[in-house]
C-alpha cells in the first residue's frame, strides 16, 4: 500500500507540471525573423507562445506582443548570420561573379534569370545540388532578323572541403541562330577557395568556334569579398591569349540585394592588350531575379 501511494503521488505531481504547460507552448531560445504581413522585419526570440498571440523578445525594441494572424513567416536564423544586430542573409547568388561560374552549386529546385544591358538573356535552374543548366540568347533577330547568339550552359560542381574548398567544370555550348557552322563556345574547370560569401576563384577553359578548339587556354582569376548585409565587392579578370597576341579583361564593381534576393550588378570592364592604345572602360549593368521552389 505504501508502494502504491508513493506511485500515485508522483503520478499527481507529474500530471499537475503537463497539466500547467497546457496552456502555452513550451519557450523557444532559437534566434529567428519574424516577417509581419504590413511589410516589417523582426529579429529575436520567440519567449512564449498563445493561441493568438507570440511574445517575441528583440535587443532594439524589447518585447513585442504580435498576433499570429498578422504575422506571415517565421524564419530560424543561425547566430552567424546576426552580426551587430543585423541579419546576413546568405549569399543568394553565391555560385557566379558578374558572369563566369565559380566552384559552388545552387541548392536543388533554385534558379535565376540574368539580364545585363536588355539584351543580354539566360536563365539558370540547378537539377540536383551538384548539377545545373542554364540557356541563354541575345535577341538580335529583334531588329530587322539579325542573326542572334544563343547557348546552353551545363555546369557540375563538387564540395571538397566544405565551405572552404569546391571544383567545379562545365561547357558553353553556342551557336548562332540564322547562320551556318556558326558554333562557338568553351570548357572550362575552375576552384574556388574560400565561402559562398568570401572567396578566390582560378578558372581555366578552352574556348572553340568553327570546329576548332583553341591552342591555348583562357584564364581567370575572380573574387567576391561580402561588405554588408546586401552588398558584394566582385571583380572578374581574364586573360586570354591568341597567335602572337593577348587580351586582358579586367572587371571590378558590386552587387547589391533586395530582401527578396532580387541582385543589381554594377561595374566596369577595363580591356587592356597590345593592340588597344587608348583607354577604354566599358560599364556593366545587370539584374538577377531569383526563383526558388516553395516550401
Amino acid at each position: 500500500m505504501k508502494k502504491l501511494a508513493i506511485l500515485s503521488a508522483v503520478f499527481g505531481i507529474l500530471l499537475l507540471i503537463s497539466n500547467s504547460t497546457l496552456g502555452q507552448s513550451k519557450n523557444d531560445s532559437t534566434l529567428c525573423e519574424i516577417e509581419t504581413r504590413d511589410g516589417n522585419h523582426f529579429i529575436g526570440t520567440i519567449i512564449s507562445m498563445e493561441s493568438d498571440t507570440i511574445h517575441f523578445k528583440t535587443d532594439k525594441l524589447g518585447t513585442l506582443h504580435i498576433a499570429k494572424n498578422f504575422v506571415k513567416k517565421i524564419t530560424p536564423l543561425a547566430q552567424n548570420q546576426l552580426k551587430e544586430g543585423e541579419f546576413w542573409a546568405d549569399n543568394p547568388q553565391a555560385t557566379r561573379y558578374f558572369f563566369s561560374p565559380n566552384g559552388y552549386g545552387m541548392k536543388r529546385g533554385e534558379g535565376y534569370y540574368q539580364n545585363v544591358w536588355v539584351l543580354f538573356n539566360q536563365v539558370s535552374f540547378s537539377i540536383t545540388d551538384n548539377t545545373s543548366l542554364g540557356a541563354g540568347i541575345v535577341p538580335l533577330f529583334l531588329f530587322a532578323g539579325a542573326s542572334s547568339p544563343a547557348w546552353i550552359a551545363p555546369k557540375f560542381s563538387v564540395p571538397v572541403v566544405k565551405d572552404k574548398f569546391n571544383v567545379g567544370g562545365g561547357a558553353l555550348i553556342g551557336t548562332i541562330l540564322g547562320e551556318e557552322e556558326a558554333d562557338f563556345g568553351i570548357l572550362y574547370g575552375v576552384s574556388t577557395f574560400g565561402d559562398r560569401s568570401n572567396n578566390v576563384n582560378i578558372g581555366v577553359g578552352y574556348g572553340y568556334a568553327g570546329g576548332g578548339l583553341a591552342k591555348t587556354p583562357t584564364i581567370t582569376v575572380s573574387t567576391m569579398l561580402r561588405t554588408g548585409p546586401r552588398g558584394y565587392f566582385i571583380s572578374e579578370n581574364y586573360y586570354i591569349s591568341t597567335a602572337g597576341d593577348y587580351l586582358v579583361l579586367m572587371s571590378v564593381g558590386g552587387r547589391g540585394f533586395t530582401r527578396g534576393g532580387v541582385g543589381i550588378d554594377w561595374g566596369v570592364v577595363l580591356p587592356l592588350g597590345a593592340g588597344i592604345g587608348e583607354f577604354v572602360a566599358i560599364p556593366w549593368l545587370g539584374i538577377t531575379l531569383p526563383f526558388k521552389p516553395k516550401d
